[in-house]
């Protein structure tokens, strides 16, 4: 319930990029300044990068890129 932007010192680093956003949810590719924690089940189902691997997917993918999420 609450709004969390991308930036510097936030929990999703500098950028965020949003593959589903339903009624479920809202679930995403995003940074970490923790990148200890990228590959924990942390959050609620977001994908942890690395903040400089986030920004190069960021500047690299087109909008409506298909994403496909597998176990």
């Amino acid at each position: 319930g609450e709004i969390t932007h991308p930036g510097p010192d936030s929990p999703i680093g500098p950028a965020i990029i949003v593959f589903i956003n339903n009624d479920t949810g809202m679930y995403a590719f995003h940074g970490t300044p923790n990148e200890e924690l990228i590959g924990q089940a942390v959050s609620h189902g977001c994908v942890r990068l690395r903040n400089e691997d986030i920004m190069a997917l960021y500047q690299t993918i087109d909008l409506h890129t298909p994403v496909e999420v597998l176990p």
